[in-house]
């Protein structure tokens, strides 16, 4: 591996604290994270199969590594990566991120969570790791994640994910389990937009949304002032439909300042049809964009679709090219870790855009392809 590779990323994990006491260090904290980079990005699901691959790759690795012991056993990296400290882990993969994507003004952040099912650990009374992530579509790539606290859910991880991101100039869309007041002020604080989605868990403002849209539609609007904006797409016997009313004239509302910035209310309608049959399905939202002419609506709705980027690009990759769900890794932080390994091998074969072919034919090449490997490696995002 030539300097560039150690350069960016592994250069941010250098000041990785090492979890282990000095007498138990039979290898150096840069070889096991660089191995298990390695070896997630071409393949690896599991610690055996990490190791393998080091081994397998063994005469390359020491070009670079070190290795005074040679490749750590699939325990070891289970060890150390079940003590490392997740946060110090994330600070430094944001580093990395904020070194390498550029921050466009208006660029749409998605967050989301997904449970890592196979982590539920029954024996050790241990739930299941469910991770919050932050999806920039600009870039393509994860700024972010963080694990959701034992017995808790997003409403608490989501504040703390905010915090850790550079969102100046940025439009944040999450469901429903994030619309809560506390993190609209949090992330207009930051001086970002919000999209956030309505359900029963803002009960009021819900069914406000809902008799509102409902008799504009019935009734002209009631002297309301409101655009609209639709698209259709389809294929393989498939067509769907989706149209946008937005209205900024808010004032009414009963609870309008107690959300920050409050200006626009919004209603999407999806029409599914598949082999003729067809489905509808609406959501209401709240946003601080403004909502002046069809041109706006527009825009909300292409953010609003947007929105669901995180579960085509980063969740069904996870699940598919990565098999996280079948990942039964359980010990200590070693879920979460991995899963962080996950992301950012998932980064950095997103970022490789010359080889034309999906993520688990990337993964494949990698392991082939020396050169190939390298190139992802040292990819600017």
């Amino acid at each position: 591996m030539d300097v560039k590779a150690t350069h960016g990323l592994l250069r941010a994990l250098k000041n990785l604290p090492d979890p282990r006491m000095e007498r138990t260090k039979r290898h150096r904290l840069e070889d096991i994270l660089a191995i298990a980079i390695c070896a997630v990005i071409c393949g690896a699901n599991g610690w055996t199969q990490v190791e393998l691959f080091g081994n397998s790759k063994i005469k390359w690795f020491k070009k670079f590594l070190a290795l005074p012991n040679g490749i750590p056993s699939h325990d070891t990296f289970g060890r150390v990566f079940a003590k490392l400290d997740p946060a110090a882990f994330e600070e430094c993969f944001m580093k990395w991120i904020a070194a390498l994507a550029t921050a466009s003004k208006g660029r749409l952040v998605a967050i989301d969570g997904k449970t890592i099912r196979r982590s539920l650990d029954v024996a050790g009374d241990k739930a299941a790791v469910h991770m919050v992530s932050a999806w920039c579509k600009t870039n393509r790539m994860v700024l972010g994640q963080i694990a959701t606290d034992d017995k808790s859910n997003e409403i608490t991880a989501i504040p703390k994910l905010l915090k850790l991101l550079n969102l100046d100039g940025a439009v944040v869309t999450i469901d429903a389990m994030g619309c809560q007041k506390k993190i609209a002020r949090e992330i207009v604080e930051q001086k970002a937009d919000y999209i956030l989605q309505l359900k029963g868990n803002q009960n009021a403002l819900h069914s406000e949304a809902k008799l509102l849209f409902d008799k504009c539609l019935r009734d002209d609007c009631l002297g309301v002032s409101y655009h609209t904006a639709e698209t259709t797409n389809g294929g393989h016997g498939r067509v769907e439909r989706r149209r946008i009313w937005v209205t900024a004239d808010v004032a009414w509302f009963a609870e309008r300042k107690k959300w920050k910035n409050f200006k626009s209310l919004i209603r999407v309608e999806s029409q599914r049809t598949v082999s003729g049959k067809t489905s509808r399905e609406y959501r209401y939202y709240i946003a601080t964009l403004p909502a002046a002419d069809d041109k706006d609506a527009a825009k909300l709705l292409a953010y609003i679709r947007g929105h669901w980027g995180v579960e085509n690009n980063l969740h069904w990759c996870l699940d598919v090219s990565f098999r996280e769900d079948e990942c039964r890794i359980r010990q200590g932080n070693a879920a979460e870790n991995f899963s962080r390994l996950s992301r950012i091998a998932l980064n950095l074969l997103k970022a490789e855009r010359t080889c034309k072919v999906g993520i688990q034919s990337k993964r494949l090449r990698c392991g082939w392809d020396h050169d190939y490997l390298l190139k992802v490696l040292t990819k600017k995002i």
